[in-house]
């Protein structure tokens, strides 16, 4: 399979002389490849869900003057985080760690605070436009957007091999990734649930509604989804106000997924692919220079509406609408740079045309322009 060089790779060469890296992120997205990229020098590794290597963990016989020893899945170990803390107390820096996860790893590492000030966080998005092809090339987008970011389904770029993968991650991500998150029984109406998602990507997420197709209350359905987000499968956006933020934060919110492809229309999937790469640009001011990011969208009882707001230390950076066609300023761009003080208004689409001022009521551009206009990573 071709490797392709991960925009945090640096970062965490850079933090693995200092403290133990924890890399958490979807299953497959390519965290094993990527930790096993980092040394040329032989390093140690080992994976909870392998039986052997599960045994000597257990017997702490894992340690052999290793530059390097990664541990896979060991989160979902009960005392993992005292053989991490010994092992790093008594062998670092001669021994660099590295840990990583699928099953929300943020989500155990919050269980207590032995490693507190020992190890730096990062998040493993799938492909993005900017990593896969440097020149932001249209082809590259166009096989993104079809089979979506995960490593293995878009090297190959088959799609009886897509629709094979999905099904196959869709069955893992409801049996057994949810299972070691939490004791869940109702299995069938998750799955149930997990197709209802794929009809309301980019759409207003109506607790209500879900709640009537499933039979289940909205507690529950709430809880389940919290759930899916915690397995990486998908993720939600709350809407932005600058007054009453808490009670916003609780409004309608949209709901978006981690494998862009799996979204059912060509709208919904262009929004979800453009949400994806802002939320990885999210997470990647957050892990590398610790800035408070966050990701909205923007709509009030007129409808006026922008799809995505990125905000840093609750501040506004820029605001993205999505169109598939090359279509004119939507007017509610300058309405809210105006009342919320954006500094910059972006319309992005699948086509060529560019025109407009990002500064004075918005800029139509290409999606490819705006990687490159805000750095996207």
């Amino acid at each position: 399979m071709h490797f392709y060089p991960r925009t945090i790779a640096p970062y965490l060469l850079s933090d693995l002389k200092e403290k133990i890296v924890m890399i958490g992120g979807p299953r497959q997205c390519g965290k094993t490849t990527l930790s096993r990229s980092l040394f040329q020098t032989e390093g140690h590794y080992l994976n909870w869900d392998d039986l052997s290597d599960r045994k000597l963990i257990l017997r702490n016989e894992f340690y052999q003057n290793q530059q390097l020893i990664i541990f896979d899945e060991i989160h979902k170990y009960r005392n993992w985080r005292t053989i991490a803390k010994g092992l790093f107390d008594k062998h670092f820096p001669k021994t660099k760690i590295l840990i990583t996860g699928s099953a929300r790893l943020d989500h155990f590492r919050k269980g207590g605070d032995s490693l507190a000030g020992r190890y730096h966080f990062y998040r493993l998005h799938p492909f993005s436009l900017p990593e896969i092809s440097p020149d932001l090339n249209s082809g590259d987008l166009n096989r993104l957007l079809q089979f979506g970011g995960f490593p293995e389904p878009f090297v190959k770029a088959n799609l009886d091999h897509l629709r094979r993968w999905q099904n196959e991650r869709v069955s893992r991500v409801t049996v057994q990734d949810l299972t070691d998150l939490s004791t869940v029984k109702d299995v069938s109406l998750i799955e149930l649930l997990v197709e209802l998602l794929y009809e309301r990507v980019a759409s207003p997420l109506s607790i209500k509604s879900l709640q009537e197709d499933l039979g289940v209350s909205p507690h529950t359905v709430d809880r389940w989804i919290s759930l899916l987000e915690g397995v990486y499968f998908c993720y939600r956006v709350a809407p932005y106000a600058v007054k009453n933020r808490a009670k916003a934060i609780k409004k309608t919110q949209k709901v978006y997924l981690w494998d862009w492809s799996q979204a059912l229309n060509e709208g919904a999937r262009f929004e979800n692919f453009v949400a994806s790469h802002l939320l990885k640009y999210c997470h990647f001011g957050e892990d590398t220079q610790g800035y408070k990011m966050e990701l909205r969208y923007i709509q009030d009882t007129e409808k006026r509406e922008i799809d995505f707001v990125v905000l840093q230390n609750k501040k506004p950076l820029f605001a993205v609408e999505c169109k598939t066609g090359e279509k004119s300023l939507q007017p509610s761009l300058k309405y809210y740079q105006d009342r919320y003080g954006i500094p910059k208004v972006y319309q992005v689409h699948l086509g060529r045309r560019d025109f407009g001022s990002p500064e004075r009521g918005g800029r139509v551009l290409p999606f490819s322009e705006l990687c490159r206009a805000e750095s996207l990573v």
